[in-house]
């Protein structure tokens, strides 16, 4: 049986009050007490209800984080971010998957507000504006990471998605290509939509150049290796001669799929990314992308939750960072 702090107190013979603020306010204990209590922990193995203290004090230290694919290493800096911020306020971030799913996103939040987490930060799949104003009813806030809301009720920090995506066929237009290809999805994720938006009032500016779009079920390798078998197995006149897609994962897997089948990149097929996470400067074929700065949010959002957390009163407040182009040799 775990021990308690009765026993601790028997144990270095002093009362539960002297225990307790051994633990929480050592500076009101004389410094023999400190060193008993300290002795009787080490020899019961005694280890604090952090949980019920918490409870008992209304403020956790954990804050809650819901990714889309914790699999994306942006997704991953992001957390790394955050988790920085976090560390400097004596809080610790838990990291869930909603793995593009409504449902598996509704249950991480649902066991968030049961654990009554200090807050949440959401990459959602879709709008979540009921759920989350019901949560700030109950005394725990949220902010959006990657995107904004439709109504802008929530503190946000997002990047220029479709900025990201006017760059990245801006470049592959400037670059002489003109037959252009997007690939990713689902379409309708926010994020992947705004960045063809983006992509297509690029393409408008040039009369004869053509963006056309091959969708994918998820934004992953696998899903990017099939669009690449795809385009390999069209007639050479028919292939685009340029490839933006949705995020470096998928311009990962395309690359592979045409690499595989003998279509060189860039000098057949021109490819971009959008992210720039570690993987895309080593690939096989150095990836061109479109930089988020992805550690930077995850510690701007971190720091907005804690302001919100502070003041529940706070008016929402949208960041949103501007997307960098980065060329490499996919490009070239």
């Amino acid at each position: 049986m775990a021990a308690s702090i009765r026993d601790v107190a028997d144990r270095a013979g002093v009362s539960v009050g002297t225990v307790s603020n051994v633990l929480n306010h050592v500076d009101r204990v004389k410094e023999d007490s400190v060193r008993r209590v300290h002795e009787a922990i080490a020899e019961l193995g005694y280890v604090r209800n952090d949980a019920a203290r918490q409870l008992r004090a209304g403020r956790s230290l954990m804050v809650g984080l819901v990714v889309l694919d914790v699999r994306n290493p942006f997704f991953t800096e992001l957390a790394r971010g955050a988790e920085r911020e976090a560390a400097r306020h004596g809080l610790s971030v838990v990291l869930a998957n909603s793995d593009e799913d409504i449902a598996q996103e509704a249950r991480h939040i649902d066991l968030f507000e049961q654990q009554r987490v200090r807050g949440i930060l959401l990459s959602p799949y879709q709008e979540v504006g009921p759920r989350l104003r019901q949560m700030k009813q109950r005394g725990i806030p949220a902010v959006l990471v990657d995107r904004r809301s439709a109504d802008e009720q929530f503190s946000s920090v997002s990047v220029d998605d479709e900025l990201g995506g006017y760059l990245a066929a801006r470049h592959l237009l400037d670059s002489g290509h003109r037959r252009l290809l997007f690939v990713g999805g689902p379409l309708d994720m926010r994020q992947v939509d705004d960045r063809r938006r983006g992509a297509r009032r690029a393409v408008g500016e040039v009369t004869d150049a053509e963006l056309q779009t091959l969708p994918s079920a998820a934004s992953t390798v696998d899903a990017g290796r099939t669009a690449g078998d795809q385009v390999a197995a069209m007639a050479a006149a028919d292939r685009p001669d340029a490839m933006f897609c949705a995020n470096d994962l998928v311009a990962l897997g395309v690359l592979q799929g045409l690499l595989t089948h003998g279509i060189r990149v860039p000098q057949d097929v021109a490819l971009i990314g959008f992210d720039d996470i570690d993987f895309a400067a080593a690939a096989a074929v150095p990836l061109s992308s479109v930089r988020q700065p992805s550690g930077l949010m995850g510690e701007t959002a971190l720091r907005l939750l804690l302001e919100h957390s502070a003041d529940p009163e706070r008016e929402p407040e949208h960041i949103v960072f501007q997307p960098e182009l980065v060329a490499r040799d996919s490009t070239a």
